[in-house]
């Protein structure tokens, strides 16, 4: 499975940038996608996640500044980041795997991972 991303690059603070991952063609794998992210010298958290039918999830420090959605046609899924802040600096990765019940941002199972993009906020 390959997740392509896009969309990082480097913000002032408040800015409002999107993150998109493309999965392509690999939908038999692709039922729960989401991003996480890893900040210089910090282990990596999920920020959102979202099933092709259910509603996503999100993770406490992003909560209300940033909106997950997806388009199951175009098996892509979208991070609108709004009211961005200097702690929210990191590499942004997609993530992807085939499970539906346990699709929440707090799965660590994913198994199938893009390139990460960077976001700097600063």
């Amino acid at each position: 499975v390959q997740l392509v991303e896009s969309g990082g690059g480097s913000v002032q603070p408040g800015g409002s940038p999107r993150l998109s991952c493309d999965a392509g063609l690999y939908r038999y794998n692709t039922e729960c996608m989401a991003w996480f992210r890893q900040a210089a010298g910090k282990e990596r958290e999920g920020v959102a996640a979202i099933s092709r039918e259910g509603g996503p999830t999100y993770a406490d420090s992003v909560k209300g500044r940033f909106t997950l959605s997806r388009d199951n046609a175009k098996n892509t899924i979208y991070l609108q980041m709004d009211k961005l802040r200097p702690e929210d600096t990191a590499i942004y990765y997609c993530a992807a795997d085939p499970t539906t019940r346990r699709c929440r941002v707090d799965y660590e199972g994913f198994e199938y991972w893009g390139q990460g993009t960077q976001v700097t906020v600063s």
